[in-house]
């Protein structure tokens, strides 16, 4: 009987604030194939996320070959991809699409350290597809759920609730986030809240339009 497959890890729903913030990566094991995972700082791990935004900008940044950069806004802050040789069908629709248009992007976070010694956040894509004003709409509403129970499972965990398995893994990412970021977890809240108030307001914006 032949071995399964590895599982796909699990595409994080997580906002552009919190996104450009998750800074700090890491590894669980010293196998150099083990996965590269980014720390949120609301205490969760993230080797692959999912977002949705607006497209707004496309450019190539390539010399010899193709290399190019998307721009997506979210209610939050924005979003950077970057796409070459290497995600061929990703640079294709950077390359083909006409900006400004919703887009959905499955991905790995990337860090770079830049030479004044900042850290960049960006997303090495995997797919990148054309979505409507619903598929954004709905995801906006997941993330900032997503976002909102991180919270609350950090402050359960700092609060030394009670703790089965799941729950001490959660306050093993949650100390590790306290520990790299000291995070302000009211500045995501707030974000998150603000982009749910956001989507409520927008059918009374277009009616009066």
């Amino acid at each position: 009987m032949s071995e399964a497959a590895p599982s796909r890890e699990v595409a994080r729903r997580v906002l552009a604030a919190e996104f450009n913030d998750a800074r700090y990566t890491f590894t669980e094991s010293d196998d150099e194939r083990a996965p590269v995972y980014s720390l949120l700082p609301t205490g969760e791990r993230a080797n692959r996320v999912f977002v949705v935004g607006t497209l707004t900008e496309t450019e190539d940044l390539g010399d010899d070959a193709e290399y190019w950069r998307g721009r997506i806004v979210d209610p939050t802050g924005t979003f950077f991809t970057y796409a070459g040789q290497y995600q061929p069908d990703a640079a294709a629709t950077l390359r083909e699409t006409e900006t400004p248009v919703y887009a959905a992007v499955v991905g790995k976070p990337s860090t770079y350290e830049t030479e004044e010694g900042d850290v960049n956040v960006s997303l090495r894509p995997e797919s990148i597809t054309v979505v409507d004003d619903a598929t954004r709409d709905r995801w906006v509403v997941e993330a900032a759920e997503r976002t909102l129970e991180r919270i609350q499972a950090f402050d359960g965990a700092s609060a030394g609730a009670p703790a089965g398995e799941d729950a001490a893994v959660a306050g093993e990412y949650a100390a590790m986030a306290e520990t790299q970021y000291a995070p302000d977890l009211a500045v995501y809240r707030d974000r998150a809240v603000a982009a749910l108030e956001g989507l409520e307001d927008e059918p009374q914006v277009a009616a009066e339009a």
